[in-house]
């Protein structure tokens, strides 16, 4: 009997499987066990090429092969290395596989090949108390990644039957390559020092995003764009085309914070399972951006997949931006599919092989035109589109969805060549050094509750240990009075005043900083 362990995903979550090999005195056959899907029975003829073409076959004889736990589906070519090393044991070829991790793909030559989330993976392999991981050589870099861990990487299978070799394969592997021990620590006998530090990016840099500088004018536009840097708030643009609605939005992860170190491990992490194999190197620092085209599905968007659904575009802007520009031409469903994660942070999906959690707390930006012909914009207009039309282009976007984003501001064309032409705005290290500052004070205000920016502070919160006086909330208490805004609105509001009041360093909102964050959630209103 010979065993390994392998690692499958079930989302990003990564479930440690026990590998057992048996070999009978029966006619050459290979069975195995433990729900394999069809990519996964591949790996038979994949697994029998490879060692043959290493030197090492497998005996003509019938070889079972059991995945634990057998309840649990699996899938894809991850587990191949997993299975040729139990399989070796069970012949007395290798010996002490039983606590490794072994995550790679096999080719016909033996080559090891590298796959998809391992980072999640090795995460997995660590939490469960396992501490040795054997992966390919272009994967050795991300599964480095993982603090803690002993991560050795070769670039064929005969290096890792020679270090795991005994008897007279010991003997017939010795003049073989062994394999290469990965380390994050900076030491001079790690292949993996040329690559620190660990990070994608510089903390204090806003990760190659076009710079805020090229946006001449749009004052309030600009205000509004800092405002949800520093609370994490979500933002509605409405403004005629060539206004610069997307040139703001693009700028929106380049004045955003550097991500700290649990939340860089959660993005890396879904890049590892979204991006192509041996991809991700470095820890990614800086927020993602995701701008999908209007034309996207729901199942591009919130994730989707005929068995166990792979993550969308809301959980690949994971802890950065989703801008979703002309935001009534997506398919309506597709929008409305996001109030979920706009409430929870996490998108649950459910198919037939099961049901897959991932996380989605984005900042949300949309931007639109305010009809059809995008030219209705004041007493200037040119717009020829009826009332009926742009009630219902509007109307794309639903009442609940608009009622969970927190700025709607109208963005307007340069009346003159001035605003146009005129000397460069601030920098975008300018504008984020004000909302770093900004979300510092928040951090320390909000830590008691164990979060970190008002965008996370529940009603309870809000009309409680941080309730304004009855001076500073009149206004927006007469609007909930007379059902102009909801109660979600009514929090939002409250939540975007402690923003204002902390860009602007006063200690707590008052009358003025509520008014404006009410306008500035109703500005939209005037189209």
């Amino acid at each position: 009997m010979g065993r390994s362990r392998g690692v499958v995903l079930v989302g990003m979550d990564g479930r440690l499987i026990d590998v057992e090999a048996d070999i009978g005195q029966s006619l050459p056959a290979f069975i195995l066990l433990g729900l394999p899907d069809a990519s996964l029975r591949e790996s038979q003829d994949r697994i029998r090429s490879a060692a043959k073409n290493s030197g090492i076959e497998l005996p003509a004889r019938r070889l079972t092969v059991n995945l634990l736990p057998a309840s649990l589906p699996k899938s894809g070519s991850v587990l191949d290395l997993a299975i040729l090393m139990s399989a070796w044991a069970a012949d007395g070829k290798v010996s002490g596989t039983e606590k490794v991790v072994f995550l790679a793909e096999l080719g016909l030559d033996g080559r090891l090949r590298p796959v998809r989330g391992v980072l999640p993976a090795v995460a997995a392999v660590h939490a469960a108390g396992a501490e040795t991981v054997v992966v390919a050589e272009q994967n050795a870099q991300e599964a480095a990644l993982v603090p803690g861990m002993t991560v050795l990487s070769a670039r064929h299978v005969t290096q890792v039957a020679a270090a795991y070799a005994i008897g007279d394969l010991q003997t017939k592997m010795r003049e073989a390559p062994g394999l290469d021990r990965w380390s994050m620590a900076a030491d001079s006998t790690s292949p993996a020092s040329a690559a620190d530090p660990r990070d994608e990016g510089s903390r204090d840099s806003g990760g190659g995003a076009p710079d805020l500088a090229e946006v001449r004018g749009q004052q309030e536009a600009r205000f509004a764009l800092e405002l949800a840097a520093a609370g994490g708030h979500h933002l509605l643009l409405i403004g005629a085309p060539g206004a610069g609605k997307t040139m703001l939005a693009e700028r929106m992860a380049g004045i955003l914070p550097p991500l700290d170190d649990q939340a860089a491990m959660e993005a890396t992490a879904i890049e590892s399972i979204s991006a192509e194999p041996r991809a991700v190197t470095r820890l990614r620092r800086t927020p993602p951006f995701q701008a999908p085209h209007h034309s996207a599905s729901m199942a591009a968007i919130v994730g989707g997949g005929a068995r166990i659904a792979r993550p969308g575009a809301a959980t690949r802007a994971h802890q950065g931006v989703l801008f979703l520009d002309e935001a009534p031409e997506f398919p309506r469903h597709a929008l409305d599919a996001l109030r979920q994660p706009l409430e929870t942070g996490q998108i649950s999906l459910h198919r037939a092989a099961g049901s897959v959690t991932y996380p989605a707390r984005f900042q949300l930006v949309l931007a639109a035109n305010p009809c059809p012909c995008g030219l209705n914009v004041g007493s200037g207009s040119r717009c020829r589109c009826s009332v009926a039309q742009r009630r219902s282009y509007m109307a794309r976007l639903s009442g609940p969805l608009l009622d969970r984003i927190d700025l709607q501001i109208q963005v307007d064309r340069p009346r003159s060549a001035a605003d146009a032409l005129g000397p460069p705005g601030e920098s975008s290290a300018q504008v984020r050094s004000r909302v770093l500052a900004a979300r510092e004070v928040q951090g320390q205000r909000l830590a008691p509750w164990g979060l970190s920016t008002n965008s996370q502070a529940s009603m309870q919160l809000l009309t409680g240990e941080l309730r304004l006086s009855g001076r500073a909330t009149a206004h927006i208490d007469a609007a909930l009075d007379r059902a102009a805004i909801s109660l979600r609105g009514y929090v939002r509001v409250l939540r975007l005043a402690w923003t204002i009041a902390d860009v602007l360093t006063s200690a707590e909102p008052g009358p003025d900083e509520v008014d404006v964050a009410l306008q500035l959630r109703q500005n939209a209103d005037r189209r």
